[in-house]
């Protein structure tokens, strides 16, 4: 049901872009002018020239330096779209090969097969029913039109969605029965460099390091928080995480509240202010910062000097500037073993990658 307001609104208005969407906040990206490019083919050599301004030369090299952190995230992006279509396809096929069977072990057809087990198990809402999922959905605070404007397609919508958790459902079941193995090999972004610099959790000798970068007015990246906590219990000695600021320009209370954190950490208290923070994104102007410093029992004195000196802003820029320099280019973004993945994820998309470097002893 929490998708329907989105579905509709796009029906109605165009498309527009979106500074916090598909699990991640980004912070957008640049174009140069197509009349500023030249069709000439990319130099390999570094001392090439590839652009002059009065007289003066842009090498190979300085382009490559400047475009680093974007064909970063570009390459890594490709990976996932590439992995992506596989399994897709993947999971077409294996989809398409149980109904096969099951339908010619029952003398029927898979069209058939589906409208038996799936489609006519879809129950039809009354306009009462549809009435008490639209009031759900204004009680989320989902912006709707009228009701009876909406009604026939909030009917279509909530009749997919059943149709689709069937036949999932269904389809499970069957790979269940068959015992289906899927033995594509994970997502595996290519490594970056990243610097594991800032307040961590877990073993220094860990065979896996998660730098992550976030943004405590990010509301992904508190989405994130309960992964990442499952990931350090289910790898407990395995997996070290080393946590990066990279407050984004459009959350402007996101500066403040890392230089918080840190100067939290001088009291030996960072991870709690730290889960503090991520608790109450909606308290993180300076007043509120300096009440959460209170209720962790810190030294009031010694935090507020810290804060309004700006004494962390330093760290943060460096922190923000690393991240930029690996490619980060929205929150939260997680290197894995250097491995890039962006998002609020689940924690299959780790478990993967993790699992790898593990057995890979990479």
């Amino acid at each position: 049901m929490a998708d329907f307001a989105a579905m509709f609104m796009r029906k109605l208005a165009p498309v527009a872009i979106l500074l916090c969407a598909a699990g991640a906040c980004s912070r957008g990206a640049s174009r140069a002018s197509s009349a500023e490019r030249s069709s000439a083919a990319p130099a390999t050599n570094p001392a090439t020239p590839v652009a002059r301004i009065n007289g003066e030369v842009i090498t190979a090299g300085d382009l490559d330096k400047q475009a680093k952190p974007q064909l970063i995230a570009i390459e890594a992006e490709h990976a996932e779209k590439v992995h992506g279509a596989k399994s897709q396809a993947l999971d077409g096929m294996i989809d398409k090969r149980l109904l096969d069977a099951k339908a010619k072990s029952e003398g029927t057809t898979p069209e058939k097969l589906i409208e038996r087990e799936v489609s006519s198990k879809v129950p039809t809402l009354s306009d009462a029913e549809l009435k008490t999922n639209y009031d759900q959905m204004k009680a989320q605070g989902q912006p709707l039109p009228p009701f009876d404007q909406i009604k026939s397609r909030l009917a279509e919508y909530l009749k997919a969605t059943k149709t689709d958790e069937l036949r999932k459902a269904y389809i499970g079941k069957l790979r269940s029965d068959a015992k289906v193995q899927v033995m594509l090999p994970p997502l595996l972004p290519p490594k970056v460099e990243v610097a594991a610099e800032g307040p961590a959790k877990g073993e220094t000798v860990a065979p896996i390091t998660i730098v992550e970068f976030s943004d405590f007015q990010c509301p992904f990246c508190c989405r994130a928080e309960p992964t990442v906590k499952r990931v350090l219990d289910e790898y407990k000695g395995k997996v070290r995480l080393v946590y990066r600021d990279y407050p984004l320009p459009f959350h402007p209370l996101a500066q403040k509240a890392s230089e918080a954190a840190l100067c939290a950490g001088d009291q030996g208290k960072y991870w709690q202010m730290h889960e503090r923070l991520f608790a109450n994104q909606s308290a993180l102007a300076v007043p509120q910062l300096k009440d959460h410093a209170k209720g962790l029992g810190l030294d009031a004195s010694k935090f507020d000097k810290c804060l309004d000196s700006g004494e962390k802003a330093k760290v943060v820029a460096a922190s923000k500037k690393a991240g930029d320099d690996a490619g980060v280019n929205g929150t939260p973004a997680f290197f894995i073993n250097g491995r890039l993945i962006s998002g609020a994820r689940e924690f299959t998309s780790f478990k993967e990658i993790i699992d790898y470097e593990l057995s890979s002893g990479s």
